[in-house]
């Protein structure tokens, strides 16, 4: 028996596995999944910071809301002087009201200056129209012509059956003394262009001579014109004519009445504030 015990006293005791822990090899796993996983965030902030960063630049040289440069994180202005990029963002969107109401602003001083324009168009025609038909009851006119007044001119009417014959453009012998005193008023008061217009009915034509009322028409205000240059002074370069045929009517084309209001010619005086 106490051999048995000194033989078993005798044996080696095992000896420990080498190498580390089976635990710390999987602590040490798991702490470098921990360090690329923060390592990745840290590059994906950094990516981040640098988006923001052109982006704050694009916006500091588009709108200057950022001063002294202050156009990155990595200047440390933005942060460090966040305050103070507050009050410049606020003075900007400030700024930005004022600029709308400036503009508004701007929008009401354009229509009243309109306004005002069209006004004094206005009392401009109606001093011309004075002179003008003062005048024109010195030359006992006022049967023969008719007189209208807008913002931007004077306007005679004169009957195409006074004028013409019916179908032609040659003016009748007995319209030339009003022709005449017409040009007598237009020497002495236009002073500016002035627009001879003739106007048909809606009843067709066609002659060897006019293929329509715009022919018709047409030839008739260039009578007009030419009788104007043959027998007064007045500046070729500042009269037009031309032919509206039958497409601006004053009445009604279903009664011989109307017909013949429509038959007409228009000489428009414009005046110096005229936009034509």
């Amino acid at each position: 028996m106490m051999a048995e015990v000194t033989q078993m006293a005798k044996k080696r005791q095992e000896e420990p596995p080498k190498g580390s822990p089976a635990w710390m090899a999987t602590f040490s796993d798991l702490m470098n999944l921990l360090l690329c996983f923060f390592v990745l965030l840290f590059s994906m902030s950094t990516v981040d910071a640098q988006k923001f960063e052109l982006i704050a630049s694009s916006f500091s040289q588009s709108f200057s809301i950022f001063t002294a440069g202050a156009t990155a994180i990595g200047d440390g202005v933005l942060i460090s002087n966040g305050v103070s990029q507050l009050n410049e963002l606020d003075d900007y969107i400030n700024s930005m009201g004022k600029s709308a109401e400036a503009s508004s602003k701007d929008t009401d001083d354009l229509q009243e200056m309109t306004e005002r324009l069209d006004a004094e168009k206005l009392k401009k025609s109606e001093e011309l129209a004075e002179k003008i038909e003062e005048a024109m009851e010195e030359q006992s006119l006022s049967r023969e012509v008719d007189m209208e007044v807008t913002s931007q001119y004077v306007q005679l009417s004169l009957k195409g059956a006074l004028l013409f014959d019916s179908g032609s453009s040659q003016l009748r012998p007995e319209s030339l003394p009003i022709m005449d005193k017409v040009g007598l008023i237009l020497e002495r008061y236009a002073d500016s262009v002035i627009e001879i217009e003739g106007h048909t009915d809606n009843v067709p034509i066609s002659s060897a001579r006019f293929a329509d009322n715009n022919e018709l028409s047409s030839a008739r205000a260039l009578s007009v014109f030419n009788y104007f240059m043959d027998t007064t002074t007045l500046d070729p370069a500042m009269l037009k004519h031309s032919g509206r045929g039958e497409y601006v009517p004053v009445a009604d084309n279903s009664t011989p009445e109307g017909r013949a209001k429509n038959r007409r010619v228009e000489i428009k005086i414009y005046h110096t504030l005229s936009s034509y």
